[in-house]
């Protein structure tokens, strides 16, 4: 919620105008040696002087407000050219792996090696979300037939849609899905533009009610191969803690954040940390 002026509170009312309009997280009261610092939901601060006070409209500041759009412009373009980057390089460089585990998957059963999923995106809209198989392929028929008889995994379920004992899983899936291996195919979605490297995790339409009045965050950025829920706990944490990260995320997306992230993945995948 933007910052409500007090008694003592000698900011400008024009400062917190732009508040309630742009989601400002806080306003320092007092002033630097330019002016009034403001820290924008996603940027870095802004200083606002004298002179820009002065050509603050009463409905938002739209002069500063493109100064600050354009700036988030392009850290997020750069963030899709690391993307791009990246996601290639990975790519050329583990392909042998990915042929390797997809003749695996097809050896156990002679079902397909890749499963596919419509998850949500950005600005809401669906794509086919990649990832190697690593359930059973009647693996829908053995979930409702579990939560059927089984009340406890129901609650689990229901609660986190996500299964410690998960009986669909093969063994070579629960190799995959430690090792975070499930989830390389993701990388063609990242160079397709439907995912980032570094994003809320991709959910599916029976999710966004947990996420609420916070949804509209969720599809403001691009979901992710990694992000904060993977490298704080993952599966460990729970799902409300979940909907908090990804809001964060949006609020503080950038350049800096996306390679703080990428750091704090590399451990996190080694030590396993939250993966069943």
């Amino acid at each position: 919620m933007a910052p409500q002026p007090n008694a003592t509170d000698k900011t400008p009312q024009p400062i917190h105008e732009l508040g309630r309009w742009h989601q400002v997280r806080r306003v320092k009261t007092g002033t630097t040696k330019r002016g009034w610092r403001v820290y924008l939901s996603g940027t870095k601060d802004i200083t606002i002087d004298s002179t820009s006070l002065a050509c603050l409209p009463g409905e938002a500041g739209l002069s500063v407000l493109r100064r600050v759009e354009a700036r988030r412009k392009f850290s997020l373009d750069l963030c899709r050219v690391l993307d791009l980057l990246l996601a290639g390089s990975l790519l050329i460089f583990i392909a042998p792996l990915m042929l390797v585990i997809a003749s695996l998957i097809r050896l156990r059963d002679g079902g397909p090696a890749l499963f596919q999923q419509s998850r949500i995106g950005k600005g809401g809209r669906t794509f086919k979300c990649l990832k190697f198989r690593t359930m059973v392929i009647d693996a829908e028929a053995r979930l409702n037939a579990l939560l059927a008889r089984d009340p406890d995994a129901r609650r689990e379920w229901e609660a986190d849609h996500k299964l410690r004992k998960d009986p669909r899983i093969t063994t070579l899936g629960a190799f995959l899905r430690k090792s975070s291996l499930d989830e390389l195919p993701q990388l063609f979605n990242v160079l397709k533009g439907e995912m980032s490297l570094v994003g809320p995790r991709p959910i599916v339409t029976a999710e966004i009610p947990r996420y609420g009045r916070w949804f509209a965050y969720y599809c403001a950025v691009k979901p992710g191969v990694t992000g904060l829920w993977q490298v704080n706990g993952r599966n460990d944490v729970s799902y409300r803690r979940r909907v908090a990260l990804d809001v964060l995320y949006a609020r503080t997306v950038g350049v800096r954040r996306y390679i703080q992230i990428m750091a704090a993945t590399v451990p996190a995948v080694l030590l396993r940390s939250g993966s069943y």
